[in-house]
């Protein structure tokens, strides 16, 4: 008892130090002379500029704050050479975007992500900070635009559609959802025309997703930064955090805690571009795709498929076999394989691949054993092998088609044969 008394008593003595701390107002820092800062009228630590090397920018329509950060060329993302960017071909994007983005140099490639006060959109969410990275003979460059009040919300829109002049392509990750459409209402809001309509923009979420959902659990940039790039984020500040902080900044006015905001956001389109580097290429040489993993295979086959392109399909397919994969992900694959080849007409290919199917218990067993008493009964005319395979099925999971089929079986078997005369 004489403990639980001693707590009590200390964290009441705690209690009442807050209490005091927040009864009277915190001390004002000592004021810098007015004729050295820019706007003495506002607070001290009301720019950012304290904590980041940048400019305040004037533009037609007020201020903003700008600050841009070089990652030289000989630097390294995880395993990305930053050098390997301005190598890229001009026609990387065509197949991903299936023809959409047209043949254009790397260095005409925009690479945006917003930081915004929420994630729900809708017109009360502003875009705070907003970062453009560009691929330059020095390196990648990232340019970020960042109002220190809401008031400036005209000023930084109009910088932005400034500089994305110089730019032909946008290439953002899941920005088609959220980041675009929440830019076109800033835009529209401040009675502006969005820059956005010439600019061809490809969305790198969709085609992350077909090669590495079957795989990852998350197809977040950011674990994808750390599982395809391997990159690990030091110090890093939750994305769910950011309205936060920048709210109590406009509170406070204290820009320090800012700073991890500036970085996240940099880093965000430094994973996007290196990113860039390796998903479309996928797409564009799908037989020279830098995948390591049999799902990652079999995720980029199945866009293939949906092309219409059946033998390179295959040919990745049975390569993600022999790579190696998990038992439920295994039998699918196997029995794309198995569909693809009957569509294509090859039946021998296709017997075999529903014939090894059927012989394991497996969720496409029961299928397997169906396409064998089909090709049994229609192909081969040997009824009591399709009557077999029904029989079995039925065994496994019994159902009104499978007893129908079974008896049509049945009475061609018992139907007699007629007698040819010599």
């Amino acid at each position: 008892m004489d403990d639980i008394h001693e707590q009590l008593a200390i964290l009441r003595r705690k209690i009442r130090r807050i209490d005091r701390k927040y009864a009277s107002p915190a001390p004002a820092p000592a004021p810098q002379p007015a004729e050295d800062r820019p706007f003495p009228d506002l607070p001290l630590h009301y720019f950012i500029d304290e904590f980041l090397s940048g400019e305040v920018v004037e533009t037609p329509h007020g201020s903003h704050f700008e600050t841009e950060k070089l990652y030289a060329r000989h630097r390294r993302h995880g395993s990305m050479d930053i050098s390997n960017l301005e190598e890229l071909p001009e026609d990387l994007l065509d197949s991903l975007s299936e023809g959409t983005v047209p043949h254009t140099p790397p260095l005409r490639w925009a690479f945006l992500d917003t930081e915004t006060t929420g994630l729900a959109g809708g017109t009360g969410t502003y875009a705070f900070l907003v970062g453009i990275g560009r691929i330059t003979p020095e390196g990648f460059r990232v340019r970020q635009f960042f109002m220190r009040d809401l008031c400036e919300e005209a000023s930084l829109l109009y910088a932005i559609e400034q500089h994305l002049s110089q730019f032909d392509v946008l290439i953002t990750y899941n920005g088609k959802a959220y980041d675009q459409p929440l830019l076109e209402t800033r835009f529209r809001m401040a009675r502006s025309r969005p820059p956005f309509g010439r600019l061809a923009h490809l969305d790198l979420l969709f085609g992350a997703r077909r090669l590495w959902k079957l795989r990852l659990e998350s197809c977040r940039l950011v674990e994808l930064e750390y599982q395809i790039l391997g990159v690990e984020r030091e110090g890093d500040i939750p994305g769910e955090m950011i309205p936060y902080v920048y709210f109590e900044y406009l509170r406070t006015r204290q820009a320090a805690r800012l700073v991890p905001i500036f970085h996240h956001n940099a880093i965000d389109i430094l994973t996007l571009a290196c990113l860039t580097g390796l998903v479309p290429l996928a797409f564009r040489s799908p037989e020279e795709a830098p995948l390591h993993h049999g799902a990652d295979w079999v995720g980029l086959a199945r866009w293939l498929l949906k092309a219409e392109r059946h033998e390179e399909a295959l040919a990745l397919l049975r390569r993600a076999v022999e790579r190696g994969l998990g038992d439920d992900l295994l039998f699918r694959t196997l029995w794309e394989i198995a569909t693809v080849e009957k569509r294509l007409g090859r039946e021998d290919a296709a017997l075999a691949a529903f014939t090894e199917l059927a012989s394991i218990q497996n969720q496409f067993r029961i299928p397997a054993l169906e396409e064998l008493a089909k090709h049994y009964e229609h192909r081969e005319r040997n009824y009591a092998m399709a009557l077999e395979f029904t029989s079995t099925a039925i065994e496994l999971g019994d159902t009104e088609e499978l007893r129908h089929r079974a008896a049509r079986l049945r009475r061609r078997l018992e139907k007699p044969r007629p007698v040819h005369l010599l």
